[in-house]
């Protein structure tokens, strides 16, 4: 028959085993968990990115448009403009 003391230890030796399975166990949690932190603040970091380069992206594209608009009213002006003058050769163009 065991001593008292051989079944205080293997009752420690079972128990420092289950305590070692399920330190396994929350490591492996912790990690799956890290990762998917990391992967998700990624995706927020790379959403925000986005977002920054399609601010910038309609903002170019508001001064272009802008800037096409004066240029076709401009030259709408001028084609007016030359229309009412009637067009003049430049010297030495053949007529």
């Amino acid at each position: 028959m065991a001593t008292r003391t051989d079944r205080f230890m293997g009752a420690a030796v079972r128990a420092a085993r289950r305590a070692k399975q399920w330190a396994l166990v929350a490591a492996r949690e912790a990690d799956r968990l890290l990762q998917e932190a990391r992967k998700q603040a990624d995706s927020e970091d790379r959403r925000r990115r986005l977002k920054q380069t399609l601010l910038k992206s309609e903002r170019v594209l508001k001064v272009a448009g802008r800037a096409a608009l004066v240029a076709g009213v401009a030259a709408g002006i001028a084609a007016a403009r030359a229309e009412r003058r009637g067009r003049k050769l430049p010297k030495g163009a053949a007529r």
